[in-house]
């Protein structure tokens, strides 16, 4: 069953994470995320979703402005000729659309292997902004937070310098 955003913030609370929720029009770019961001404090995110030609999966999550070579990336994470998932991949394995992709889908993995991957740049802010599962929102929650609530989903991520 796939959640959704009400689903998500009840569980956030149940686990005693805090988090604030910004209501804004959909967005599907970074650029347009960015248009939408006066006022939330903290560092916004980009996310992508990767397969490898292993059909490894990933998800990778740093800086909304961090400029991103995939290959470089493969290296680091250990993927092998990587590209992205598919918009059909990414509704079955995350239950998300393109422009929606965030960590807080880990709710959603369950007959699935994905290596999340975060970037060790943003966790060394305080406060960061992922869509609540919907690209119709922003959700602010402390890096902290953030690991504690993949580690709930039973996802353990992968924190390095992309």
């Amino acid at each position: 069953m796939l959640h959704k955003k009400e689903e998500l913030l009840s569980v956030l609370t149940d686990i005693g994470i805090a988090y604030t929720n910004h209501e804004h029009p959909a967005v599907f770019t970074v650029e347009e995320a960015a248009q939408h961001q006066s006022g939330i404090a903290g560092a916004h995110s980009k996310n992508l979703f990767f397969k490898d030609k292993k059909k490894n999966l990933f998800l990778v999550v740093t800086l909304a402005d961090k400029p991103i070579k995939i290959k470089e990336v493969a290296k680091k994470i250990g993927g092998n000729n990587m590209s992205f998932g598919k918009p059909d991949l990414l509704m079955e394995v995350l239950g998300m659309i393109p422009g929606a992709v965030t960590p807080f889908a880990a709710i959603n993995i369950k007959d699935h292997d994905v290596k999340i991957v975060l970037d060790e740049e943003m966790m060394a802010h305080d406060l960061l902004n992922f869509h609540p599962l919907e690209n119709t929102a922003t959700t602010t929650i402390t890096s902290k937070d953030l690991v504690k609530f993949l580690e709930h989903c039973g996802q353990t991520p992968q924190i390095i310098r992309l």
